[in-house]
């Protein structure tokens, strides 16, 4: 690997920090994700074998949830496996650590936190701000 493939806001070891940040990160999330797609066809498994009648049966509508749950779960993480990606490709490139709307540094205490940020904390905050209601 080369010092260019570093990003130039970080030294080469803090650099190195961020991809093993970054690579445990993803590792836990492929855990997660299969576990969650084990849970999820475990569901489905489970009402395949059963005549489900959602509408008069009391645990139709709780199974329906579950198995609703369980997807919007493994959405997220496969979101977040991609985020991670994402920064990976950020990382190589040389502009990892940079916020995408303004361009500012990302401060190293995000970036721990939450290393497939890919803005910094006015840019975030300004965003969730102009997210509309729907609540």
């Amino acid at each position: 690997m080369s010092d260019q493939s570093i990003n130039a806001a970080f030294p080469a070891p803090q650099g190195e920090s961020m991809r093993a940040l970054l690579a445990a990160d993803r590792v836990g999330t492929l855990r997660q994700i299969a576990a969650l797609s084990r849970e999820y066809e475990g569901i489905v498994e489970a009402n395949a074998l059963v005549a489900v009648d959602d509408e008069h049966d009391p645990e139709g509508s709780s199974t329906a949830f579950e198995r609703a749950h369980v997807a919007a779960l493994l959405s997220q993480a496969r979101e977040h496996l991609n985020d991670l990606d994402r920064a990976l490709e950020r990382l190589e490139r040389g502009d990892y650590g940079r916020c995408e709307q303004c361009g500012e540094p990302i401060p190293t205490e995000r970036l721990e936190v939450r290393p497939a940020a890919k803005t910094c904390v006015r840019c975030a905050s300004e965003s969730l701000r102009r997210r509309p209601f729907t609540g």
